[in-house]
């Protein structure tokens, strides 16, 4: 796992507030958090009893030895470089009754940051699959994946089909996620990334459930109905329960009906992978469902 590692400010609220002076005395509730992508999709994979290393950009400060601290009690290796500017942080604002978020980012890691390229490369050696996280210093590791010939997971997020940063993640991938909130033509997209030769594409939907496409053709997957608490951390959930599918040799229809259950239990939870899941639950809930 390369790259999305932040401790994060969780606020929930009624209704997201207006543009305008104002005060608010009271919230439903707050929490601090390990946030971001790379960790969404790591603390998933660890209960689904994968060995997982995730690499990752912390400050030396009180946010980054509680990220170290956290990875180390659920059993995720975690190896970092230092930011002088310190632990990426985020507000989020989630809207209890959507699910809609609205986020601030207090503190962000610069886009020239070293990073330690011998260590890194000695992880993706050893790795039999590679999540390939879409921030700046991520794309210094591209030239190692091409060399190491790994397979390489991405996930793009909100893309819209036509964002030039994009690019070169995309070119290195060979299993591509992607939501269609901003991107109303997505299934155009996803032929193209077909015919570019990826073997596995997925587009979310948020509650309307998902799209995938192989060279066997389509499979449309309905979301699964579980009670949500939060959403944060859905769609990495959702894709790391593609990969449990994938690699259990499930058929696709069967692996997104995992993906939808890892994604769903992480919505009971207000953290990023539910404290529940495993293995074990996942079975479960497929002979439930």
């Amino acid at each position: 796992m390369l790259g999305g590692v932040s401790f994060n400010l969780v606020v929930h609220v009624d209704d997201f507030l207006q543009p305008v002076a104002q005060t608010l005395h009271s919230v439903r509730s707050f929490h601090e958090t390990l946030g971001n992508t790379g960790s969404g999709k790591a603390l998933n994979l660890n209960k689904l009893g994968f060995d997982v290393d995730l690499y990752g950009v912390i400050g030396e400060d009180e946010q980054g030895e509680k990220i170290q601290s956290s990875f180390k009690k659920q059993g995720v290796h975690f190896f970092h470089d230092i930011s002088t500017g310190g632990t990426e942080r985020h507000l989020n604002f989630l809207k209890n009754s959507t699910g809609e978020r609205q986020s601030i980012f207090l503190t962000t890691i610069p886009d020239d940051i070293h990073t330690n390229k011998e260590l890194v490369e000695g992880l993706i050696e050893k790795s039999d699959y590679v999540f390939l996280n879409i921030l700046s210093y991520c794309k210094e590791f591209i030239p190692l994946l091409n060399k190491h010939k790994k397979e390489v997971w991405v996930d793009l997020h909100d893309y819209d089909g036509k964002n030039e940063y994009h690019q070169d993640f995309i070119e290195v991938a060979h299993v591509i996620q992607f939501s269609s909130e901003n991107h109303p033509e997505y299934r155009e997209t996803m032929k193209e990334f077909l015919a570019s030769g990826k073997k596995l594409i997925i587009c979310t939907h948020g509650s309307k459930g998902s799209t995938i496409l192989t060279a066997a053709g389509w499979v449309e997957s309905p979301a699964l109905p579980y009670e949500a608490i939060e959403t944060n951390g859905a769609g990495d959930a959702y894709f790391s329960g593609i990969l449990y599918g994938i690699t259990q040799g499930y058929t696709i229809e069967k692996t997104a009906k995992v993906a939808s259950i890892v994604g769903g239990l992480a919505v009971t939870s207000k953290e990023l992978a539910a404290e529940e899941l495993s293995s074990d639950k996942v079975e479960e809930e497929l002979r439930l469902r």
